[in-house]
């Protein structure tokens, strides 16, 4: 399956919450999509249903295809303590998800694009990998002649969220992956039990 690049509010509703962040056409039809959205009965989801909507809501989150999805969660059971914590672990030090916490990039789709693009750098380098894991001490930046561009200066004015394992520099554009989150600092709505039972099936 290709990367999804559609609606993305057709999605969030899909799941019932924003999980692109704010979103003003999530707010006036926060029901399902489709044709009979509002008046159609549901049936109750399955067992197998309420965890594959889950494990989804995850993917769509985090901008993964199935099989990278997959990839990290055997990597996330391999690792020491609860695998569905290790899991976030690992989605939340991805390169692309740090350039969006970092407030660089106004979401997570723009950050990938942005990592792709040859803006961003890791220790000094370019990196346009997305998925590239970012380790504790690694620094992440701006490249030098990407500092004026308008999507950065825009995000970067709006940044109102700060995260304990992360520490930005204003002036040089870059910051410092401290250390790997804990659950509790993961600000997301995401049951990560459900995916753990849906791949142990």
């Amino acid at each position: 399956m290709a990367r999804y690049t559609g609606p993305s509010t057709k999605i969030a509703r899909k799941f019932g919450e924003p999980i692109f962040g704010p979103d003003k056409s999530f707010e006036r039809k926060n029901f399902p999509p489709g044709q009979h959205g509002l008046a159609r009965k549901r049936k109750k989801l399955s067992e197998y249903g309420v965890q594959l909507k889950e494990k989804q809501k995850v993917r769509y989150t985090y901008g993964l295809l199935e099989r990278q999805f997959r990839n990290l969660y055997e990597k996330a059971a391999k690792m020491k303590g609860k695998t569905g914590e290790n899991l976030l672990m690992l989605l939340e030090s991805r390169l692309d998800n740090i350039v969006y916490r970092m407030g660089i990039a106004p979401t997570r789709a723009a950050a990938r694009q942005l990592v792709s693009h040859r803006h961003i750098v890791l220790n000094g380098g370019v990196n346009n990998i997305p998925s590239t894991l970012v380790k504790p001490g690694d620094v992440v930046g701006v490249r030098e002649r990407s500092k004026s561009l308008e999507i950065v200066q825009d995000s970067l004015a709006a940044k109102a969220n700060k995260y304990s394992w992360l520490e930005w520099d204003s002036n040089t554009l870059s910051g410092k992956f401290l250390n790997l989150p804990e659950r509790t600092e993961i600000p997301e709505t995401i049951n990560e039990q459900l995916i753990v039972e849906l791949y142990s099936k």
